[in-house]
């Protein structure tokens, strides 16, 4: 329910007439964008308030002599929760993971239990991104017996590692009075096989071990490699609990000179951050839709993620060690001084060590995470307070765990006026932008270790173009001055030579971050597009433009140019599209790899030959536009690695819809992801079109979500229309829990329609 009852906490509420829904929830992206709305453009303009949640469950009569438990994977926020009528307690924290003993406050048998949540996000604004409302991570019940294994309670690491063996150490605690208890421990590779196991007594605190596995694979980015961990507790032969994580084997390194390495192999830390919002289906954790971000950076080249500026969701962590990324973990946008008038420094002297608690314990398993960061530009850099928090908050961390290092995103390079840096706490230095003092870093930072952990602040608008592109331009120039720079559309060029005042293009930066082996990577901000924080633009836009890839998961240029250098595959890729008014001087430029030399053709005739000059990252041509064909060939050695061609597109005639997948999982979960273009009647993509699409999805199936990339759409995201933005739209379309046909169709005035075939399994 939207809105606050007091009464709803109680068993004896009547909630017939409320909503029934699947969590994760994220109630916000429902909402409708307005300038009016609390939580400003900075979180996106959509509503928040207070929701309720309730729940209602029976249990087993062999569950009375069990501990039953209920896990949080994340609310936000200002979470209440009580179970028939008890009040459990309050967590503030809108992204940390918690969870209540329900044990001795339960019915059983034919007799119902009700779970009363109450969700407050009504005091605005608490943060300077989309944060979403609700119940939008998982909730797990979780019923052990009396002895078990105690949540986060288990730690395995592996100190020594070579070709030929590996020290799997696994450090566990038992909730348990039975000093009778025996532990095993069983290692399965990913084929299956048991590879070590071990078996002894133990004592009431727990038990540490040591297991070795022989000639281990080991985990890395290229070949995420995990072995099963299997625990366990036995009284006699009656198996009393079970705890399965899975582990990789991996060792790395931070070097002053050298940089990072991984499994002794030097290699650059090719990042971006990433906000927790979806896209069109905001807040509310979906594990393909996570997969689907990752595996559009992969492909890209990213490595390595960093967790802006919170823990993220467990399936997050889950799929960055099933697909092969690094992860900075974060815990906080805040300390105890504030950056909006609502937000975590209003908790942080009650719960900041209780939440830095939960996340390592929570986390510290995953071979991804290789960086603890306590910290995103906080403001007690700027003065002595900052000294005494950093070491508190790394003390926190080490006394968890101190196989990693931890850092904290700094904005002060100047390390004399950093106090976080003063404080002598941090493992590694991590500067957000500054890529001018980069160069110097061993100079002003003597024997430091190096990350990049905030970078570029590049902006673009996918699609759009504009000149000229042989300078860089600041949006907005200053904080101190008004932006006026933009243009009627709100949009910024899809050439990369727009940057905020506080950062770079992405060339710029990432030329200063290959050249030295000392700086060991960078985390480019971001990764995708997110909601909130429309730099450089005020309302009406609602969305970011720094991401490499668009709010609906659509590549902006810039993404082929990380490509090119970040993979080994060739890329050619050439831009902007070929519809302009004729004798109009454009920019035409590409981004190219594996390959000598490009050379353009304009309907046939050759503009000439252009190479990578010294440390260039793109080649350009001035063209004056004729309508036809652009043609690129990329060459090595004479012979042609690709070519691409670019059409004038004529008027809007069909659309065609691509689906990244035709079947999903009839688990009311799965989700496909279906591109929407607007093409003319030879096939090319309409680069303007703005045609309404309506869906409609027919069978074992309906809509998750709506979206065309465009930073200020206000159409909404729960629908079943979307107007093509430069010619492409998105439609998200999620099982239901039966397994069948799905039919999609898709119309627009005045285009042929058209028609895709799904199914569930």
């Amino acid at each position: 329910m939207l809105g606050d009852d007091s009464l709803a906490k109680s068993n004896t509420f009547n909630d017939n007439k409320w909503r029934t829904l699947d969590l994760p929830h994220d109630w916000s992206i429902e909402g409708s964008f307005s300038q009016k709305n609390p939580s400003t453009a900075n979180e996106g303009g959509l509503p928040t308030g207070i929701g309720w949640y309730r729940k209602t469950f029976t249990l087993p009569l062999s569950s009375k002599s069990k501990n039953i438990i209920i896990n949080f994977d994340g609310v936000y926020r200002n979470s209440e929760v009580w179970i028939n009528s008890h009040y459990l307690g309050k967590r503030s924290n809108g992204y940390i993971s918690f969870n209540y003993d329900l044990t001795g406050y339960l019915k059983f048998g034919n007799q119902t239990n009700i779970i009363a949540v109450r969700v407050d996000n009504s005091d605005q604004p608490n943060s300077r991104w989309y944060s979403g409302s609700g119940i939008y991570r998982n909730v797990w019940l979780t019923t052990v017996n009396k002895s078990h294994f105690k949540q986060w309670g288990t730690f395995i690491t592996t100190p020594q590692i070579s070709n030929s063996s590996a020290i799997v150490n696994i450090s566990t605690s038992i909730s348990s009075t039975d000093k009778s208890l025996s532990l095993k421990a069983i290692i399965y590779n990913e084929m299956g096989k048991v590879v070590a196991d071990n078996l002894s007594s133990i004592n009431q605190v727990g038990a540490i071990r040591d297991v070795v596995i022989k000639n281990p694979i080991l985990w890395s980015t290229d070949h995420p490699y995990l072995y099963k961990v299997v625990l366990q507790l036995f009284k006699g032969n009656e198996l009393l609990d079970d705890y399965q994580v899975n582990i990789g084997i991996r060792s790395f390194k931070f070097d002053s000179q050298k940089g990072f390495s991984l499994n002794g192999i030097q290699i650059k830390i090719k990042g971006v951050c990433m906000h927790h919002d979806l896209g069109a289906l905001g807040a509310a954790v979906n594990t393909r839709a996570i997969e689907r971000q990752l595996q559009i950076l992969k492909q890209m080249g990213c490595n390595a993620i960093r967790t802006s500026h919170n823990p993220p969701a467990p399936e997050f962590l889950d799929l960055c060690d099933k697909m092969g990324f690094l992860v900075m973990d974060e815990a906080f946008d805040m300390w105890a001084k504030k950056k909006t008038k609502h937000d975590y420094h209003e908790d942080w002297a009650q719960w900041h060590k209780q939440d830095l608690t939960d996340q390592i314990l929570r986390d510290r398993n995953h071979p991804c995470v290789f960086i603890w960061s306590v910290g995103n530009e906080i403001r007690e850099q700027f003065d002595s307070t900052g000294i005494a928090i950093t070491r508190e908050l790394v003390k926190i961390v080490k006394n968890l765990d101190d196989t990693r290092p931890v850092t904290s995103a700094l904005s002060e390079s100047d390390p004399h006026k950093n106090f976080i840096y003063k404080s002598g706490a941090l493992d590694l230095v991590g500067l957000n932008y500054h890529q001018e003092v980069y160069a110097d870093f061993l100079k002003n930072y003597p024997n430091q270790k190096f990350i990049a952990t905030e970078t570029m602040s590049a902006l673009e608008t996918r699609g759009f173009y504009d000149t000229p592109t042989d300078t860089t331009r600041h949006w907005p120039q200053s904080s101190k001055i008004p932006f006026t720079q933009g243009n009627l559309q709100f949009a910024v060029t899809a050439y990369d030579n727009v940057a905020a005042y506080w950062g770079s293009t992405h060339e710029e930066t990432w030329k200063i971050i290959k050249k030295y082996d000392f700086l060991s990577g960078l985390f480019i901000w971001t990764g995708f597009d997110y909601l909130g924080e429309p730099t450089p633009y005020p309302w009406p836009p609602r969305s970011s433009y720094f991401g490499i890839v668009d709010l609906a998961g659509f590549p902006k240029d810039v993404y082929y140019m990380y490509q090119s250098e970040w993979t080994d595959k060739p890329v050619l890729h050439l831009l902007p599209h070929w519809n302009w008014k004729p004798g109009q001087l454009v920019d035409v430029w590409a981004y190219y790899s594996q390959a000598d030399e490009v050379e353009l053709f304009l309907n046939g005739k050759s503009l000439g030959i252009k190479k990578k000059q010294g440390d260039d990252l793109h080649v350009s041509w001035k063209v004056k536009f004729e309508p036809g064909t652009l043609k690129a060939i990329s060459r090595k050695n004479g012979k042609i690695v690709l070519s691409q061609e670019i059409h004038t597109a004529g008027a809007p005639a069909k659309i065609q819809l691509i689906a990244d997948r035709k079947s999903i999982y009839a688990d009311g979960n799965d989700l496909s992801f279906i591109t929407v273009k607007v093409l003319d009647k030879d096939g090319n993509i309409i680069p303007d079109a703005e045609n309404l699409v309506t869906f409609k999805v027919k069978g074992a199936a309906s809509i998750a979500g709506v979206d065309n990339g465009s930073q200020i759409s206000m159409e909404p995201f729960k629908a079943n229309y979307r107007k093509a933005f430069h010619g492409m739209c998105l439609l998200i379309v999620r099982s239901q829990k039966i397994k069948g046909e799905v039919l999609v169709e898709a119309t627009s005035r005045g285009l042929m329609p058209s028609t895709l075939t799904l199914n569930t399994k």
